[in-house]
């Protein structure tokens, strides 16, 4: 009898995981009332237009001082773009300017969040800063967080950027998925990948990886993972902290060392 309950358990565990995964993996956040202007910076509200109709709230944040390009920041799952506006100050008080995003679902973006559905927003957000703000290609920095790993990895194998910096990203959702289920057979359930470790090795620009060995939610191991896979150039930067942590903004050595990367993919 014991059997039959803990087999019927598990059953039911697997068939939750099968039919609800979309709610298992994507948090979005709700609008809220914060604007960059609340932190003191400088901004323009847009609405950006995917391919297959959606519309997504985006802000632009330009550079303090003369711009050396520009920096798409996919940010990671739960929350919106309010909730990155430390990333934003850091990097637009290092003359760079950047567009902040919220994929579909999330914020005021219409919608519901897709793995292919995050990469069409991905791509919208590349044109915008290509035909709509004049950025070259060879000036403009993908910026993955965590799940915005997965939508920036993609990108770069789609496009010829300066650069890529992944932050706590995982190898792929089937590894992230595992780790945090390892009683269930995740990846013969997962119909959603985000298969970095497939992509990654078609990267062609330059590489930062920054990870943190006390990362509760994405594994150091796969931040480890990931770069290895990765072709040159490419370097590793290791933190601390958990995952929703100031990392390397919390540390003067770790903020040069992302100021350098980025002062030599945008000279």
């Amino acid at each position: 009898m014991l059997l039959v309950v803990i087999a019927t358990s598990y059953l039911g565990a697997c068939v939750l995981l099968a039919s609800c995964q979309s709610k298992l993996i994507w948090f979005p956040g709700k609008p809220g009332s914060t604007t960059p202007r609340d932190a003191g910076l400088e901004f323009e509200d847009l609405t950006l237009t995917t391919l297959d109709g959606e519309q997504l709230h985006a802000w632009f944040l330009p550079a303090r001082g003369e711009a050396r390009g520009a920096l798409l920041v996919s940010h990671g799952n739960a929350g919106t773009i309010e909730d990155r506006l430390d990333i934003a100050r850091f990097f637009v008080e290092s003359r760079v300017s950047v567009l902040l995003y919220d994929y579909r679902g999330y914020g005021r973006s219409t919608g519901s969040p897709s793995e292919q559905g995050t990469y069409a927003d991905g791509r919208a957000a590349w044109k915008a800063l290509v035909e709509q703000r004049g950025f070259a290609p060879a000036r403009i920095l993908l910026y993955g967080e965590s799940l915005g790993g997965g939508i920036a990895v993609e990108l770069a194998t789609e496009v010829k950027a300066a650069g890529l910096i992944l932050h706590d990203t995982f190898s792929s959702l089937d590894d992230a998925a595992a780790f945090h289920y390892p009683w269930l057979p995740v990846r013969w359930l997962l119909r959603t990948h985000y298969d970095n470790m497939g992509k990654i090795g078609r990267v062609g620009a330059p590489l930062l990886v920054i990870h943190s060995p006390d990362d509760e939610v994405i594994p150091f191991e796969q931040g480890q993972k990931l770069f290895g896979a990765a072709a040159e150039p490419k370097e590793f930067l290791v933190t601390a902290g958990s995952h929703n942590g100031p990392g390397y903004l919390g540390n003067a050595e770790w903020r040069a060392r992302v100021r350098a990367f980025v002062e030599r993919a945008l000279p």
